[in-house]
């Protein structure tokens, strides 16, 4: 799910504080670029805590959006699912069973086991990383 929240972004005399109201998270950067970027981050890695938790994500502007008069007020989109397939890429151990023969020739031949799998995964899902 690709939703666009709004965040503000307040200079500072080290560089750029970003709050983010509908998550009740705040986060900071080194230039405005950067504080879009590290709101991003951090609206991308609550959401998927949220989703995880089985709570529902915040629809945009769900809270009042109060700013002083030389901050900035933009949007930045998140893409749950694509961050979530970014950041989550830890790696889970599955047992599997093949015929006896075939481990014989797929050690023979050097085949990753693991990654022969993962492809084979993605191509059944139609799914990339």
């Amino acid at each position: 799910m690709k939703e666009a929240y709004p965040v503000i972004i307040s200079q500072e005399k080290d560089g750029y504080y970003v709050s983010i109201p509908d998550f009740d998270i705040a986060t900071q950067g080194t230039s405005v670029v950067n504080a879009i970027e590290m709101a991003r981050d951090a609206i991308g890695l609550m959401g998927i805590d949220m989703e995880d938790d089985g709570k529902p994500l915040p629809k945009p502007y769900s809270v009042k959006v109060q700013h002083e008069e030389n901050d900035i007020v933009t949007l930045v989109d998140v893409d749950f699912a694509e961050y979530r397939k970014r950041v989550d890429n830890r790696a889970v151990k599955k047992n599997c069973t093949i015929p006896y023969w075939l481990n014989v020739e797929a050690e023979k031949a050097g085949i990753n086991f693991s990654k022969v799998l993962q492809e084979a995964l993605q191509e059944v899902l139609k799914t990339s990383k």
